[in-house]
C-alpha cells in the first residue's frame, strides 16, 4: 500500500524548498513551528508541510477510543477527515506555506494485519510503544519520503509525547533524509517538559537552536492554531487559553526550539 498524495492536495511542483515540514497530523507542524513558518515565508522562502496521517479509514471498523475521539472533537465519524483537512489547509495559508496530504489513516483507525481488529484502542496504547506489526510501515513511509521534492532543510517530530505516529513519523524521516532538524511536539512539550531529556541521548550529541519570534510571528501562529476548531477544547480548553499558553511556552524557550543532532 502507498500513502502518496490524495485527490484533494494542492499540485506541488518537482523543484527545491527552503524547507520541508513532516506532520505527522494535521495539525501538527503549525501547532508547533507555526511562527518559524511564517518567518520563512514572509522573506519569501518556499515552505513545503506535508501532513502523514491525513487520510480516510481504509474500513468502517471503529473502536471505541475512536468514537470517543470524535465526541470530544464535536464531529461525527463521516465528517472527521474532511472537516480536519479543512482546518489544516486554512492553518497552513495562515502561515504561508504550501500543503501536502497523504493518505495514511490516523492511528485510532488503523488496523492489525493479521486479526483485523483496532492497533490503539486506549491513550496507553496511542502513547506507548508502535505496534510491531507496522515495522513495515516505517520503510513504506521512508520510500514515499524519498520521492518527496527536494528540501535544503528537512523538519521532523522529535517525539515528545510519545504518541505512535509522531514515532512513526520520526523513524521514517530517519530512514529517508540524511540530515533532519527535529521540532519540539506541541503542546506535548508543554505537558511533559522533563520528557526531552530521555529524547536527546546521548546529550552532548545534540545542540539546541532556537528561533525568535516577532509579535507578528506569534500573533500567526496563534492565527493558525485557531484554525484547528476541533481541537482546541481537547488541547487547550478553548481558543482564548491556547493563546495564552502559547505565549507561555513561547517565552519560556525564547522562541521556538529545534534540535540538531551532530552524530547522525
Amino acid at each position: 500500500m502507498q500513502w502518496g498524495q490524495t485527490v484533494e492536495t494542492l499540485e506541488i511542483e518537482v523543484m527545491a524548498y527552503d524547507a520541508l515540514y513532516l506532520s505527522p497530523h494535521f495539525d501538527d507542524a503549525v501547532l508547533s513551528c507555526g511562527g518559524q513558518i511564517y518567518k520563512q515565508t514572509a522573506r519569501g522562502e518556499r515552505v513545503l508541510i506535508v501532513t502523514i496521517a491525513a487520510g480516510e479509514p481504509e474500513t468502517e471498523v471503529r473502536s471505541f477510543f475512536a468514537e470517543y475521539q470524535h465526541h470530544v472533537w464535536g464531529l461525527s465519524a463521516a465528517e472527521v477527515v474532511a472537516t480536519r483537512r479543512a482546518e489544516d489547509a486554512r492553518a497552513v495559508a495562515r502561515v504561508g506555506a504550501e500543503l501536502m496530504t497523504w493518505s495514511l489513516p490516523d492511528a485510532i483507525y488503523r488496523l492489525d494485519p493479521e486479526t483485523g481488529e483496532p492497533l490503539y484502542t486506549s491513550n496507553e496504547t496511542l502513547f506507548g510503544l508502535l505496534s510491531p506489526t507496522e515495522a513495515p510501515l516505517v520503510a513504506a513511509l521512508a520510500g514515499q519520503m524519498r520521492a518527496l521534492p527536494p528540501a535544503s532543510r528537512v523538519f521532523a517530530p522529535l517525539g515528545v509525547g510519545n504518541h505512535v505516529d509522531h514515532q512513526l513519523v520520526r523513524a521514517a524521516a530517519e530512514q529517508a533524509f540524511a540530515s533532519l532538524l527535529y521540532y519540539e511536539d506541541y503542546p506535548y512539550i508543554q505537558w511533559q517538559p522533563a520528557s526531552l531529556a530521555t529524547l536527546l541521548q546521548p546529550p552532548e550529541a545534540w545542540e539546541p537552536i532556537v528561533c525568535p519570534l516577532s509579535e507578528a510571528a506569534i500573533e500567526a501562529r496563534i492565527g493558525a492554531i485557531a484554525a484547528y476548531q476541533s481541537q482546541l477544547g481537547m488541547l487547550f480548553n478553548g481558543e482564548e487559553a491556547m493563546g495564552r499558553l502559547v505565549r507561555e511556552q513561547i517565552a519560556a524557550t525564547g522562541g521556538e526550539r529545534y534540535w540538531y543532532c551532530r552524530f547522525t
